[in-house]
C-alpha cells in the first residue's frame, strides 16, 4: 500500500513503516535539524518545513538497498543525510559519517550522541589516506548532493570492498550522468551502472538513486550499465539518449 505524504509534512504512516520502533529518535533528528540545523548552517531555513518529505523519509528508503549488516560510510555527511535516517532505520548497519568541515562534525557528534545511535563520525575527505587505511573494504558508500559522479567514483570507489556499490543520491538527471560519466566511472574501477528508484510505496517521487558497484577484476573497460533495473546490461534506451542531448543542447543555447 502507499503511503501518501501528509499536507502538513508531518512523519505520518511512511514514517512508522521505515523507522519503527526507532520512529521517536526519527522525530527528535527532525527537531534538531529544524533547530540548530538550520541555525548552524546545515540546511536551509526553508528546508525545516519539508523535512520529513524531502530529506527524513527520502533518504530512509535508501535501506531496502543495503544488504543486512552491511558496513556503510557516507561521504559528505553534512547534516547527516543520508547517514543518519540509514542507521534510524537500519540498527544492524555499521554507519560512518565522513564530513571535512569542522563545526559540521561537531553537530553531528552532538546528535549522534543525544540519539543513543553507535554511529562513527569522521572529519576527512575520502581521498585522504589516512580516510582510506581506515575505512577501506566498505560494504556501501552513500553519498547525497556531494559531486557529479564521475568525481565521486573518483572518491568513492576505493573505499570499497571488490563487490561493494555506491549509491549515489541523484535527481531526475540521474540517468543523463550516467550517460555523461561512465567512462570515467568505469576508469575508477566501476561497474554495472544503474538508475534505481527506491521507496515506492513511502515517497513521491520516489528516491533516485546512481548504483555503481565497484568491480572485482579492476577496470576492464568493458560497457556494463542497467537503468531502472529492467534492461539488460549495457543497453542504453534511445529515449535517455535523447533526454541528455536535449539537456546538453539548452545548456549551450
Amino acid at each position: 500500500m502507499f503511503h501518501v505524504k501528509p499536507a502538513d509534512d508531518s512523519p505520518g504512516p511512511a514514517a512508522s513503516a521505515l523507522f519503527g520502533g526507532r520512529l521517536a529518535l526519527a522525530v527528535r533528528y527532525a527537531e534538531l535539524l529544524r533547530d540548530t540545523g538550520v541555525s548552524h548552517g546545515l540546511i536551509g531555513p526553508r528546508e525545516g518545513e519539508r523535512l520529513w518529505s524531502r530529506h527524513l523519509l527520502n533518504c530512509a528508503v535508501l535501506a531496502e538497498l543495503v544488504e543486512p549488516g552491511a558496513r556503510v560510510v557516507d561521504l559528505g555527511s553534512g547534516a547527516g543525510l543520508p547517514g543518519i535516517p540509514l542507521a534510524l532505520a537500519r540498527p544492524d548497519l555499521e554507519v560512518m559519517l565522513l564530513e571535512p568541515m569542522a563545526r559540521r562534525v561537531t553537530w553531528l557528534r552532538d546528535t549522534v550522541a543525544e540519539l543513543g545511535l553507535s554511529t562513527s563520525v569522521a572529519r576527512g575527505r575520502a581521498e585522504e589516506r589516512k580516510v582510506r587505511n581506515e575505512w577501506q573494504g566498505a560494504d556501501v558508500v552513500t553519498a547525497r548532493a556531494v559531486a557529479p559522479l564521475a568525481r565521486l567514483a573518483g572518491w568513492g570507489l576505493p573505499l570499497l570492498r571488490p563487490g561493494g556499490r555506491l549509491l549515489a543520491m541523484k535527481g531526475a538527471s540521474a540517468a543523463e550522468e550516467v550517460i555523461r560519466d561512465e567512462a570515467m566511472v568505469r576508469r575508477f574501477g566501476g561497474t554495472r551502472l544503474r538508475v534505481v528508484q527506491c521507496g515506492t510505496q513511502h515517497v513521491d517521487p520516489p528516491t533516485m538513486v546512481v548504483v555503481v558497484e565497484r568491480s572485482v577484476n579492476g577496470p576492464d573497460g568493458r560497457r556494463s550499465w542497467v537503468v531502472d533495473g529492467g534492461r539488460s546490461a549495457g543497453q542504453v534506451s534511445e529515449s535517455d539518449r535523447e533526454h541528455a542531448g536535449r539537456s546538453r543542447r539548452g545548456r549551450r543555447q
